[in-house]
């Protein structure tokens, strides 16, 4: 008996070796070419693996069995979404490891990506460096070391979503996440790019997403296109544009992301001409009349019109397409009202991954209905899924899949406080700066008898954040994140002996009773975030007028005005010895400091148009009867009372 059970032992021995042998898959061997692993990959899985692939959820309604019971290709943390109130960069590694492991459970091992809305830092991260919105941020060579710095995130699995939107109407919510009006000025800042994933090989093909290592993040370009070009401003609503304009202003910055590499791109809720983005194929696969059957964002068609009309060929996007959260629901009014005919529209127009953050089996089932049924091929399931499994080969994930603790102190740190103080002082615009040239009130003396800082952002983390912090409209107050207000910074650069008194709304009488040497006064608006931000009349909320009438009339004042656009200051600006625009500067408020008091000089220059009254928007530079109170690229400068 005994040397019968050795025999049976030594020849299963012999089948497993062989069976190990048979099963070698490329797809894990990463001496492998990617479009190797890729196909092996696709054509081993069954059609429930690969529409998993296509979902996005929420990371609230994520889990270890979510993940493997429907292979989800992706998890995200929308706006003000985390673990807990304040939680640690370990509970947020421990979470994304969690949603992972439930991934590498499934039977071909597929990791996830984990998406964040890092639209100025890793803004939803407690103590995480907040920097400068879009619109604040300054020159080309600096963002790319603030691409290099900003990706915060705490786990290598992230993609991270920026803006190529070019906001033609200051009335939109969302104009503070443009860089600017000028589509040249939003086509430079795509150096954030290789700043974020890293310089592609040089002799890499156009369009390739590429991943230069652990310590780089994809890139997600959004939206595109057109978004910020609609109908007064309104968010989510049509722009009327020719095919011509939408190229002009519109498509340069995602055009150049495609050749420095950009892994994803996300569709923009809004429509152009009445068709709706997240179902528009022509714009999103096609381009005009060149079919395709792969989503191939601008195809090959159009000419890149830049000043000069100088034709190029535009390359092909190789990573893919995502929507945008419940975008596909919004195709139809009211949103979600013939679900399967969203989901047809949307995956027909060429989207890979639709980010479906709560009803993922209602889209699974859908999809699933539609391929088996052919009204969806697939082929078209198959190259979505062959762009994001391409995205996760050039990240590394499949190598790298779980998260570790490397980057734990990095999270706010010095080096990166100090980045973000520096985008502060660069993006700092001096509009006015005395009644008279030869008079100017800036720099500001450290050492004086007594200054009086007033306002509702001069000791408000949170308003000098604005929105996407920590909550996804932001948040009042400076208990729920880390950093350093604008009356802090002040009373921390002024001399020992100056005497700092702060409030908040003084009345006239306060003013004038207190022998002030002069006043810093920090206005603007509240935090918003998209629609709620849309404003038709574009004015300063009270009390932030009020403030400015009764101190800046009592005595000499600088308005620092934290907004994320232009807004009506007229005529108010007639009382100010001095007008600064900080946008909305983040968690760093040294930065305004240094400027103010002369550590620094001012330099920044306007990424926008600044209008007299709202009658006159639309406008931007380039426009017939331009006829700005500042016009696009204004800027005055101070020199530095000391070198350094």
């Amino acid at each position: 008996m005994a040397r019968t059970r050795i025999t049976i032992f030594f020849m299963g021995l012999v089948l497993w070796c062989c069976l190990t042998k048979a099963e070698y898959m490329k797809y894990k061997d990463p001496k492998q070419a990617v479009h190797v692993r890729t196909r092996d990959l696709l054509d081993r899985m069954t059609l429930e693996e690969k529409i998993g692939q296509m979902v996005q959820i929420e990371r609230s309604v994520a889990s270890a069995d979510v993940m493997n019971k429907y292979f989800i290709g992706s998890v995200l943390s929308g706006g003000g979404s985390a673990p807990s109130p304040q939680a640690s960069p370990e509970a947020w590694i421990n979470m994304i490891n969690d949603f992972q492991k439930g991934s590498l459970a499934t039977r071909m091992q597929i990791p996830m990506i984990y998406g964040i809305d890092a639209v100025h830092g890793n803004n939803n991260v407690y103590k995480a460096t907040i920097f400068p919105h879009n619109i604040g941020l300054g020159t080309l060579n600096w963002l790319r070391k603030l691409g290099l710095q900003q990706h915060l995130n705490l786990e290598q699995l992230a993609f991270h979503m920026f803006s190529h939107l070019v906001c033609r109407d200051p009335r939109w919510g969302r104009c503070y996440e443009s860089y600017s009006e000028d589509p040249h000025l939003v086509d430079a800042m795509t150096e954030i790019v290789p700043g974020l994933q890293g310089d592609i090989p040089a002799k890499s093909s156009k369009g390739i997403p590429f991943v230069a290592g652990n310590k780089n993040v994809a890139a997600c370009a959004k939206h595109y296109v057109g978004d910020g070009g609609t109908t007064k401003g309104i968010n989510e609503n049509n722009t009327v544009i020719n095919w011509h304009d939408l190229l002009r202003i519109h498509m340069p910055g995602y055009y150049t992301s495609i050749i420095k590499g950009v892994s994803t791109v996300m569709v923009s809720y809004s429509s152009w001409n009445g068709v709706k983005m997240h179902a528009n194929r022509d714009l999103v696969t096609e381009q005009t009349s060149i079919q395709s059957n792969v989503s191939t964002l601008t195809s090959i068609t159009y000419k890149r019109t830049l000043g000069n009309i100088t034709p190029d060929f535009a390359p092909l996007l190789q990573g893919f397409v995502i929507s945008d959260w419940e975008g596909i629901d919004r195709i139809t009014y009211p949103p979600h009202a013939n679900y399967t005919y969203s989901i047809q529209a949307a995956i027909g127009s060429g989207i890979d991954m639709v980010m479906v953050p709560y009803n993922y089996s209602s889209f699974i089932d859908g999809l699933t209905f539609l391929v088996k049924n052919n009204f969806i091929p697939m082929s078209r399931i198959d190259d979505a899924v062959k762009r994001i499994l391409r995205v996760k080969f050039a990240m590394g994930l499949f190598e790298n899949p779980l998260a570790d603790n490397s980057l734990v102190d990095q999270l706010g740190s010095q080096e990166h406080r100090e980045l973000a103080r520096e985008a502060v002082r660069r993006s700092l615009v001096l509009l006015k700066n005395g009644h008279y040239a030869d008079q100017p009130l800036l720099p500001l003396p450290k050492k004086t008898s007594k200054i009086l800082v007033a306002g509702s952002h001069a000791d408000n983390l949170g308003y000098q954040c604005g929105g996407w912090t920590i909550e996804w409209q932001g948040f009042s107050g400076n208990n729920l994140t880390n950093g350093t207000t604008v009356l802090t910074a002040i009373k921390n650069t002024v001399d020992s002996s100056t005497n700092v008194v702060y409030e908040e709304n003084p009345d006239p009488k306060f003013v004038k009773s207190n022998n002030f040497s002069f006043a810093i006064v920090v206005v603007g608006e509240h935090p918003y975030v998209e629609t709620k931000g849309d404003s038709m009349n574009l004015t300063i909320p009270e009390p932030g007028p009020t403030t400015i009438r009764n101190v800046c009339g009592a005595l000499k004042c600088v308005v620092i005005l934290m907004s994320g656009r232009p807004v009506v200051i007229e005529p108010d600006i007639d009382s100010m010895d001095a007008l600064v625009a900080a946008w909305l500067p983040g968690s760093e408020g040294h930065g305004v400091a240094d400027v103010l008091f002369g550590d620094y000089g001012f330099s920044g220059k306007l990424p926008r148009t600044w209008f007299k009254t709202v009658d006159q928007l639309p406008m931007n530079v380039g426009d017939p009867h331009y006829d700005p109170l500042f016009p696009f690229g204004f800027g005055l400068t101070t020199e530095p009372t000391k070198a350094y």
